[in-house]
């Protein structure tokens, strides 16, 4: 015990094993969905579902554990959302890429991330946002993580009439039939979020762990955040939102499982890989162009949950910030970090997943009082122990989950105040930095908008030399990668 102590500095960091455990299954249980959701997705191109669960369950456990014990932080890293849909829907459906290939992609875009760090890039690139962008940054999260669990609470219809939709999966809405299982339809900004009529037992039950999880907080009782979704789940089952018939341990087969990854595991280095990838010379900008989109993404949204949890938090303290900018090597928890969530992506891939990456609900466990790697480490023992247990994790539904994001989000906002709104070359900046980054759903997304204003705004008053020659360059590869995205 005292080893474990020590080596995770309990005593410099105010945690203790307790707080540490409590925020490691908090953290696993409002991010278990994408051991889920992610097989669901990649194995619409071919991938095999079990082989992709395992996958999941093995790169979320081993880069979350790396980064525990490397950086001693307590973040999780699993296969993102977003970037496993556009693997699927844009670089296997649209581009025509085998998934072999995909994978390949991934594994050149873990190596590109391993060398942006290495490199200090990425340090540099933190160091040269401005203090008032950061905190925009760190709001814009709250605003992120706040939005994900009002919607994951079912608290938010969408509605949008027939002529706002733009397609369905991936093709002409107006096609007389539309041939098998609709995936995903695309509208345009003509569709209305509002909030549900509160008839759903699934809403009401959220409503009633927020409500409940509210109480805890101001009580300041320890454990509030766990503790809420524990009682939720409860009363998920009370209510009927959870089936225990459902429960089907005949059907997880772990040894199938095992068989199917066999069939991921290592692929990118046989012939339907990388040498499948660059076999055909003709399509080489395309793929480079698809590794940059993938690897802006994830390196942008990695920086963005550092910055917006890390500050605010404490976890990344004053001293880390100076020796971020001073040291060399990796003699800072940020610059371990970093390194730690770029590996992450080459476990994946290796493995058989779409790129891993540092997960913005880590902001749950740290919510929760978690400080250290040791929370880390729990949430990998989490990930291993759900191989066996899928049957069980399932059954807590995201209205469970989704009000710890919320009251995650609500601590985070604070950081608005931090921002000089009457000062307006701040402000615009700052309002698009934080507020587009919920609405558009994205972290590095809201950050592109944030860093464009701003170049903009510094350009029209004659300040260009204020900014660092990173956030140029950084503006310039969010165009560019518009302009991709656009082609592609």
């Amino acid at each position: 015990m005292d080893t474990i102590r020590n080596y995770f500095k309990f005593n410099e960091n105010n945690t203790n094993f307790s707080t540490e455990i409590q925020a490691g299954i908090t953290t696993f249980l409002a991010m278990s969905y994408i051991i889920f959701v992610n097989p669901a997705i990649l194995s619409l191109t071919g991938m095999p579902s079990q082989g992709v669960f395992l996958a999941t369950i093995f790169a979320s456990a081993i880069s979350t554990l790396f980064i525990g014990l490397f950086a001693n932080v307590p973040y999780a890293l699993a296969p993102g959302m977003g970037l496993n849909a556009f693997f699927a829907y844009t670089v296997v459906f649209a581009l025509g890429f085998t998934w072999q290939e995909a994978l390949s992609m991934v594994f050149i875009c873990g190596l590109l991330n391993v060398l942006i760090t290495v490199t200090k890039i990425r340090k540099l690139l933190i160091t040269a946002i401005p203090d008032f962008l950061q905190h925009a940054i760190s709001a814009g999260i709250g605003i992120f993580i706040g939005y994900i669990g009002l919607k994951n609470a079912g608290l938010l219809q969408f509605t949008s009439s027939a002529g706002n939709i733009l397609s369905i999966n991936g093709g002409d809405p107006n096609a007389d039939p539309i041939t098998g299982d609709i995936q995903t339809v695309v509208t345009n900004g003509g569709i209305l979020p509002e909030l549900v009529n509160f008839t759903e037992i699934g809403s009401l039950v959220a409503i009633f762990g927020l409500i409940l999880t509210i109480i805890l907080m101001v009580k300041k009782i320890k454990g509030a955040i766990l503790i809420g979704i524990i009682v939720t789940t409860f009363a998920a089952f009370v209510t009927g939102l959870i089936d225990l018939t459902s429960l089907n341990f005949a059907d997880n087969s772990i040894n199938a499982a095992f068989v199917e990854l066999g069939q991921t595991f290592g692929v990118i280095f046989t012939k339907a890989g990388i040498p499948s990838l660059f076999g055909d010379t003709s399509r080489l900008p395309i793929v480079l162009m698809t590794i940059f989109a993938f690897s802006l993404s994830d390196v942008f949204d990695t920086v963005g949950t550092f910055i917006g949890t890390g500050r605010r938090s404490g976890i990344f303290s004053a001293e880390d910030e100076k020796a971020l900018e001073s040291s060399s090597g990796f003699n800072s928890k940020m610059d371990k970090a970093l390194f730690g969530d770029s590996v992450g992506t080459i476990f994946g891939a290796i493995l058989g997943t779409s790129n891993t990456t540092t997960y913005v609900e880590s902001s749950a466990g740290i919510g929760a009082g978690g400080r250290t790697g040791f929370t880390s480490v729990v949430t990998a023992i989490c990930f291993v122990l759900s191989a066996f247990m899928s049957p069980v994790i399932g059954l807590v539904p995201a209205q469970a989950t989704a009000p710890a994001l919320i009251i995650v989000g609500i601590l985070m906002v604070s950081s608005l105040s931090d921002i000089n709104w009457a000062h307006f070359e701040e402000a615009v900046p700052a309002f698009f930095a934080s507020v587009v980054m919920g609405l558009a759903y994205s972290i590095s997304n809201g950050i592109a908008a944030g860093f464009i204003m701003y170049g903009i705004i510094k350009l029209a008053t004659g300040k260009a030399k204020d900014i660092h020659p990173i956030l140029w360059v950084s503006m310039l590869l969010f165009i560019i990668n518009y302009i991709v995205m656009a082609i592609l």
